[in-house]
């Protein structure tokens, strides 16, 4: 007797860098077919690790940690070639001066932390005393020189808070695009293992539903930015500019991003130099 197959366990990224993704499946109705789970990235990567999902975004620190128990999609991810807006280190000093200062990392984020990271010792030559805060821009500079912040709170902070307070903003898909020449990819779509042996077919319809809702999206997305508008705390040119941006592609360049990304920090960071990233295939 067969077991009746439950739906496929998705996360969802409640930051505005994702609704692109998810706008189309709204749009179409695959949603309905989804048992959704939206939550901060952190979380989502801790239930997918765990097995508390089947398939979800998770940041590529954490999806290089456990490449052997999943399967990246093809074509689908959240990164920038450039600037990416919503992934920044807000300072108070030149970035070269940080050396010794507090730097307080956004709880949210795992991947911007430990690009952030590499950038100040790598590219800047400087260590400083990093602790990590909640996402807060106004008290991250009561306590710290610098914070590193992700999503909504970077896109406020880069667009409204910083210029309000004389901050310096230093965007960090800028800042790599600078120094490797190459694109960075932030977060992956990833299903286990397990699920994909499981349930196969219905792993790469939900693959090409994502491709369809994303292409979808971009091809409409002033409308995209003017629905987010409505609740948000941007205006929709501004939520236009930010969704053309980002990159939602992953191909040969966002691979070759990736194995430079490993290279630089996997030892340091708990995944091998070398990590084989392993894609699902059509």
């Amino acid at each position: 007797m067969d077991l009746p197959r439950t739906r496929p366990r998705v996360g969802h990224i409640q930051f505005l860098n994702c609704l692109p993704l998810y706008w189309g499946l709204a749009r179409t109705g695959t949603l309905l077919d989804f048992e959704l789970t939206k939550d901060t990235p952190d979380k989502l990567n801790e239930m997918l690790v765990r097995g508390e999902l089947d398939i979800a975004p998770i940041t590529l620190v954490e999806f290089l940690k456990h490449a052997d128990e999943l399967v990246a999609f093809p074509d689908i991810a959240v990164g920038c070639d450039g600037p990416v807006m919503s992934c920044v280190i807000v300072s108070q000093l030149p970035l070269d001066r940080l050396d010794g200062a507090k730097v307080a990392l956004g709880s949210t984020s795992r991947t911007s932390v430990r690009l952030a990271q590499l950038l100040l010792a790598e590219r800047y030559g400087v260590q400083p005393e990093y602790y990590t805060s909640a996402p807060d821009l106004s008290l991250m500079m009561q306590e710290a020189e610098a914070g590193v912040l992700i999503g909504d709170a970077a896109l406020r902070a880069n667009l409204h808070d910083g210029p309000r307070y004389g901050l310096d903003v230093h965007d960090l898909g800028a800042l790599w695009k600078e120094w490797t020449g190459l694109p960075f990819v932030f977060a992956v779509w990833a299903v286990r293992r397990e699920y994909l042996e499981r349930e196969p077919d219905l792993t790469r319809k939900i693959h090409e539903a994502f491709l369809a809702s994303r292409n979808l999206s971009l091809e409409e997305v002033g409308k995209v930015a003017e629905q987010a508008a409505r609740w948000e705390s941007f205006d929709e040119t501004t939520l236009a500019q930010y969704f053309t941006t980002l990159d939602f592609s992953f191909g040969s360049s966002q691979l070759a991003a990736v194995a430079e990304f490993a290279r630089r920090v996997g030892p340091t960071t708990g995944f091998p130099a070398d990590v084989k990233v392993d894609l699902l295939r059509s």
